[in-house]
């Protein structure tokens, strides 16, 4: 059974920086995947923010694009996301998932699957707050 924890949420001012972080608790979820980071903000529906594949291929929202930067740890079994030059419309709850299935990493991008449908793996959520 795979469990994901989120960490590295946080209040910042605008302009501000945090890292979020996702650790697996099973190491293969690193070997073939899909993993994102997706956000549901106050009053909207989750939307998706950055997907990366096992092949290390990324996709970024054209919001965050430039600000925000997806990556990953094998050998940590550890997601990132790097969050730089914060706006308040990134506040909400950050939400890592993954996915093992072909499918979910043959739509391993916010084109194909922008809500994380394909993603049968979900964390809690760690709450980011700019102000």
């Amino acid at each position: 059974h795979v469990q994901l924890v989120e960490s590295g949420g946080g209040s910042v001012p605008v302009g501000g920086s945090l890292r979020l972080s996702c650790v697996s608790s099973v190491g293969y979820v690193f070997s073939s995947h899909c993993m994102g980071w997706f956000l549901q903000a106050p009053g909207k529906e989750r939307e998706g923010v950055a997907t990366i594949d096992s092949d290390g291929r990324t996709s970024v929202a054209d919001s965050v694009k430039g600000r925000f930067t997806i990556s990953q740890d094998g050998a940590k079994n550890t997601l990132y996301l790097q969050m730089d030059s914060l706006k308040p419309e990134d506040t909400g709850m950050y939400f890592c998932a993954a996915g093992l299935t072909s499918r979910s990493l043959s739509t391993c991008t916010l084109e194909d699957d922008p809500w994380g449908t394909e993603l049968g793996y979900w964390g809690q959520g760690t709450q980011v707050t700019v102000s």
